[in-house]
């Protein structure tokens, strides 16, 4: 009788933890989560990446921009002093 009621007691608690796991939705509600968690995660990296982008960018833009305008003033320099002191024709 005692092997009868434990083998009763074990199938009981087979079939609780059995029923008490997650459903096929909460499952799939799981995993959805988890893409939709990389997704965002990728997309934050690629933002991230656009930024760094862009700033590297607008410096190089800026240092081309710093350095065209020496060159303009340079050359100015050089042509009114050139002019200054130079032959009239």
């Amino acid at each position: 009788m005692k092997k009868v009621l434990s083998i009763v007691a074990v199938a009981a608690l087979s079939a609780a933890f059995v029923s008490c796991g997650p459903s096929k939705e909460e499952i799939e509600a799981r995993e959805k989560a988890k893409a939709d968690s990389v997704a965002a995660v990728a997309q934050a990296q690629a933002d991230s990446l656009a930024k760094v982008a862009e700033a590297e960018a607008a410096t190089a833009a800026a240092a081309a921009a710093e350095t065209a305008k020496a060159d303009s003033t340079r050359m100015a320099d050089s042509v009114a002093a050139a002019t200054k002191g130079g032959k009239k024709h």
